[in-house]
């Protein structure tokens, strides 16, 4: 154990680093809950019209801010703004994994099993996360109250949503539970890898290793959307396409951009079961937000659900300082 870490628990601190990982953690939970409420804000388009425009909007914004980073830096030191062959490959098999493979799996698994049940399969990632990335030293029994107060929040929030699964008229109920545990398993192998990716090639920028993510993804919405998505014309035409593009470009620079940048930040400085563990603050800011949008108040368990994941939070961070 290093001094800052011994230090950090004999004053009660946080390591400098340890502290800014937590920080940029939470700051990308805050901006992957927006892409939740996002769909409110801009009804009527579909999820793959709205994902394949984030996506878009995420790599146009990869690939204006590289051209603006080689225009104004030196000849000399532009080398480090474009990916080599081999960290081209990596970023696009890494964009399929946890941008569009993700995202196109979670969408049908939702047309065919319906929002709720996929929804709470994605949430326990972080207790994934967490079982899968714990490190060498970390004994279980530290970890444990974090993983209890995270599994009883999201008991309570599966109690308070079961209401809202049915299987009643659901033809492909069963397929579309393994297509939302297909994409739960595509992210989850996005997060372990990519972290060992940045660990293992410290030269590399959280800013152009999101560029380099951005732009691939970026290809794959164009994709996304020339393969499922509809028709430009009638995309144009819809009403509040003004708003639709509005929402795309905000979660494409936000939520998928600034949000990859904050969690390279979070992977770089935090162990894996940690920033895993953050991953539960991307439910407490969506449910915030939508209850803020809809000017409705939560229910009492969703609300108890919210605090435990916040103790799990804190449980989890004073295990590992």
């Amino acid at each position: 154990m290093s001094v800052d870490v011994v230090e950090g628990v004999s004053t009660g601190r946080l390591p400098p680093g340890m502290a800014s990982g937590i920080a940029a953690g939470l700051g990308a939970g805050a901006f992957w809950g927006t892409t939740f409420v996002a769909p409110l804000v801009a009804p009527g388009f579909s999820s793959v019209d709205y994902t394949a425009g984030r996506f878009v909007a995420c790599g146009l914004f990869s690939l204006g801010w590289m051209l603006w980073e080689a225009l104004r830096s030196a000849p000399g030191r532009r080398a480090g703004l474009w990916p080599s062959a081999a960290q081209a490959r990596a970023a696009l098999g890494l964009s399929v994994l946890g941008y569009t493979g993700y995202y196109l799996l979670l969408v049908y698994g939702i047309a065919d099993a319906g929002a709720a049940l996929p929804a709470l399969i994605i949430g326990t990632l972080p207790v994934w996360m967490m079982l899968l990335g714990k490190p060498e030293h970390l004994r279980w029994t530290a970890l444990l109250p974090g993983l209890v107060l995270t599994a009883a929040g999201m008991a309570l929030m599966m109690d308070a949503t079961a209401d809202e699964v049915s299987v009643a008229g659901a033809g492909h109920f069963w397929r579309g539970v393994l297509l939302a545990v297909g994409a739960m398993l595509s992210w989850l192998a996005f997060g372990m890898l990519n972290a060992r990716w940045i660990r293992r090639h410290p030269e590399v920028k959280s800013t152009a290793w999101a560029n380099w993510l951005g732009l691939a993804a970026g290809l794959g919405g164009l994709a996304l959307w020339l393969g499922w998505g509809t028709g430009w014309t009638e995309l144009i035409g819809r009403p509040g396409f003004g708003r639709f593009v509005f929402v795309c470009a905000f979660t494409g620079i936000g939520s998928a951009w600034i949000a990859s940048v904050l969690w390279n930040v979070a992977s770089r400085r935090l162990s894996t079961s940690l920033a895993g563990q953050l991953v539960v603050s991307e439910t407490v800011f969506a449910l915030v937000y939508a209850f803020a949008w809809s000017g409705d108040w939560p229910q009492t368990a969703q609300l108890i659900a919210c605090v435990l994941f916040v103790a799990g939070i804190l449980a989890s961070i004073r295990a590992h300082r």
